[in-house]
């Protein structure tokens, strides 16, 4: 009797302690969620959706994606290159955001694994922004 109620006391310390590393682990990845969406969005102080679909496109174009479909109601742009025998595929969604704001977030994936490198959302909203201006200003 003495063995079991020992038993039965390790099984609950066991069940406890599991319990306890898995609430660590989503406390984790939540927060590397909301890192992640923060490396992936950009704001900008326009609401010409339109046009800021069309400077995606083309800037996508400059960093030599191929665009796959681009949905102007939904206001979604996918496009993919190749990079060393590997597929890099990238979706790019624009929302308004108040009433003076454009949302724009970018989601790159590697195959089927989320590219979490900010270097890559960082060149893509530098050169996004290069284009905005160039198109503000009209310069072809």
């Amino acid at each position: 009797m003495k063995k079991i109620r020992i038993f039965i006391i390790l099984f609950l310390v066991l069940i406890m302690s599991g319990c306890a590393t898995t609430t660590q682990q989503v406390m984790t990845t939540q927060e590397s969620q909301v890192m992640l969406r923060s490396m992936q969005t950009r704001v900008f102080d326009t609401t010409d959706r339109n046009m800021m679909l069309r400077t995606i496109i083309g800037t996508l174009q400059d960093l030599n994606f191929v665009i796959d479909s681009a949905d102007e109601m939904l206001g979604t742009i996918t496009a993919t290159k190749y990079v060393y025998n590997s597929v890099l595929k990238s979706t790019v969604t624009v929302r308004p955001r108040g009433e003076t704001q454009l949302l724009v977030r970018l989601n790159a994936q590697y195959g089927l694994k989320t590219v979490e490198d900010p270097e890559t959302y960082q060149d893509f909203f530098t050169a996004l922004e290069k284009a905005i201006f160039l198109t503000a200003h009209q310069v072809d």
